[in-house]
């Protein structure tokens, strides 16, 4: 299966995009792990340097109480006892602060809270008893409560170091994977970088190798351009002489014929007088042909400089007044509705539809009265189904010329729009062969279509498409 270069282009764009898309996903879960651990990380340190703080002030308070109980000098006690229970207080209340993200270290801080009301009335109380048995009853307990908060405490720190210490994990296991992957994507980079460099020098060389080909191509087309603008000149050439040189040796072997039949022809035998006639009927076939060359080599010669809004019904009318002798002597009944006005050459559109009817009236059957139906209809491109897609929203008009006359077999239907090709001998229907190649040329320089069909002793019918305007179909 062959992949073309764009596609291999874009398939190569896509695993980039998808490649650079996992990696920034990868990166900000990588990312917001580190952030995570980090925060979690100063957490932990913040609690457990309020903690200490807490216990060092405790300790500290419980330690001025001892050395004032055994020397009762009053320095022990500065700061006072309420001013140390308000400082770990505050410690206290920052830490509540700290640890309210977390259900158990609140609850850890409501058992802690009790304790230390506990010692905060151990302080009080024991900064005003003398020393004696009661003062020892006081340390003693007070040594068994400062146990359970020093336990709460480390309960507390073991607590935020175990979280600190999954996060870190998971930090881990992330980044173990992220350096590998970061490895992956990198040769991925490098290969796809690789890859497309490859393709795209590859597209850039055959590139090269179509525009030097255009190139030649433009150079002969020029020179087939130069060839056909010569082939031009000389079918211009010939088109003269052929209505000047070829048509002035006919005038006179057609006035010396008709002298010769006017002052010998009674002198002549049988045979002398059918070669006269055979000559004058092959004069005027040879008049006849030259006059239909002249017509087929002008019909191309249509521009957009000399077309014009062509009413296509007057048209019509004027061409079926130029042949109402030969429409009444078949006994024509002619039927045709509104024809539409297009952009075309006039001269022509008269031509294209007076061969047309000219050929119907010609090949019309000899055992029924002739008729010929004209209608016409719009048509977008689309609606033909045989126009190219960039066609398919310009209108175009489809006219319809049908006879009953003999008809022909549509396995000639390309065939009789060429030039000289007849269908029927000349000693059975007149004609050059020229008639419908012009109709044809006429409808391919108005960038139409036509075609017949064909239906052997029933009829023929004709199909014409025109532009409703000239358009760039270059």
């Amino acid at each position: 299966m062959h992949i073309s270069v764009h596609r291999k282009i874009r398939i190569g764009f896509f695993i980039a995009f998808t490649v650079i898309v996992a990696a920034t996903v990868c990166s900000y879960f990588i990312a917001k792990n580190l952030v995570q651990n980090a925060s979690q990380l100063n957490h932990t340190i913040e609690v457990s340097k309020k903690l200490e703080v807490i216990t060092k002030q405790l300790k500290d308070a419980e330690a001025a109480i001892r050395g004032f109980d055994l020397t009762k000098d009053p320095r022990f006690m500065e700061p006072p006892m309420h001013v140390r229970i308000d400082k770990i207080d505050e410690e206290f209340k920052q830490l509540r602060v700290i640890t309210r993200g977390s259900k158990v270290q609140s609850h850890n801080m409501d058992t802690l809270r009790v304790l230390l009301e506990i010692k905060f009335r151990q302080f009080m109380a024991d900064s005003i008893h003398a020393p004696g048995q009661s003062a020892r009853v006081s340390v003693q307990a007070g040594e068994t409560y400062m146990d359970l908060v020093e336990k709460k405490v480390q309960q507390m720190i073991h607590i935020e170091e175990r979280t600190t210490k999954e996060k870190s994990k998971l930090f881990h296991f992330f980044s173990s994977l992220w350096v590998p992957f970061i490895f992956g994507v990198s040769i991925l980079a490098v290969l796809i970088g690789v890859y497309s460099y490859i393709v795209l020098n590859k597209e850039f060389k055959l590139q090269l190798r179509i525009e030097s080909k255009m190139r030649s191509y433009q150079r002969e087309l020029q020179e087939n351009i130069t060839l056909l603008h010569k082939s031009n000149q000389a079918l211009e050439q010939f088109a003269y002489v052929a209505s000047h040189d070829l048509q002035e040796p006919l005038r006179k072997i057609s006035t010396f014929s008709d002298r010769l039949q006017m002052k010998y022809r009674e002198n002549l035998p049988p045979e002398g007088q059918q070669m006269i006639d055979r000559m004058l009927v092959a004069v005027d076939r040879m008049r006849t042909l030259i006059q239909d060359l002249l017509v087929f080599s002008r019909s191309g010669r249509i521009t957009r400089e000399n077309m014009d809004e062509v009413h296509l019904s007057q048209v019509l009318q004027e061409v079926l007044s130029d042949l109402e002798l030969a429409l009444h002597e078949k006994q024509a009944i002619v039927t045709n509705n509104t024809l539409p006005t297009i952009i075309g050459h006039k001269t022509s559109l008269h031509q294209l539809f007076q061969n047309l009817i000219s050929n119907a009236i010609k090949f019309a059957s000899p055992h029924r009265a002739l008729t010929i139906n004209i209608s016409s209809e719009t048509l977008s491109g689309a609606e033909t189904g045989i126009m190219p897609e960039n066609l398919k929203d310009h209108l175009f008009c489809r006219i319809t010329i049908e006879d009953n006359g003999i008809g022909f077999d549509q396995a000639y239907a390309e065939r009789i729009f060429m030039i000289f090709q007849r269908l029927h001998g000349v000693s059975e229907y007149q004609g050059t062969g020229i008639g419908l190649a012009i109709c044809k040329k006429i409808v391919d320089a108005h960038h139409g279509m036509i075609s017949a069909y064909g239906y052997p002793g029933k009829g023929a019918l004709f199909v014409i498409l025109l532009p409703f305007k000239q358009l760039n179909y270059d």
